[in-house]
């Protein structure tokens, strides 16, 4: 409850019917700063080498279908090159146009992110929104083996 020291006629203080805002500001003051200093810890500016994964691996289809992305950007699907136009005809031809099929994706070390992402598009766009990325298995024994090509077992 506020009281007013302007009129003291009678020596009675009268009641003020007015907010007092200053404890406002300073609660709105004090979350200002600690969204400040918040903010430029929430962007996320750091490089990163992503690690092999840790997870269990998951049963795999008996005849995945397997997308490469080699070190010279182009696409392999199973053993045959193709062409980045050509990628959903191949698709549709060898999922018999079952756009439910999981592909598995795979890129070559020195592929850069960008180019993981064009391709991750060019499945999308063709309707091919299931998809793994394909890793090498954390065995705990120190660096991850290069990768040959071919799928664990």
């Amino acid at each position: 409850m506020a009281v007013s020291l302007k009129d003291p006629q009678d020596g009675d203080l009268a009641e003020v019917s007015e907010i007092n805002v200053t404890p406002f500001i300073d609660v709105i003051l004090v979350l200002l700063i600690i969204f400040m200093v918040a903010a430029p810890l929430s962007t996320v500016d750091v490089a990163v080498d992503l690690p092999v994964s840790n997870a269990q691996p998951q049963p795999r289809p008996e005849a995945p279908l397997f997308l490469t992305v080699k070190g010279d950007l182009t696409l392999a699907l199973g053993n045959d090159t193709i062409g980045r136009e050509s990628l959903q005809a191949t698709l549709d031809q060898r999922t018999n146009r079952d756009r439910e099929s999981r592909i598995f994706l795979r890129a070559d070390g020195t592929v850069a992110y960008r180019e993981l992402m064009d391709v991750m598009n060019l499945l999308r766009s063709a309707g091919y929104l299931k998809i793994a990325l394909v890793g090498l298995e954390d065995t705990g024994q120190g660096p991850a083996p290069a990768a040959t090509g071919a799928p664990r077992p």
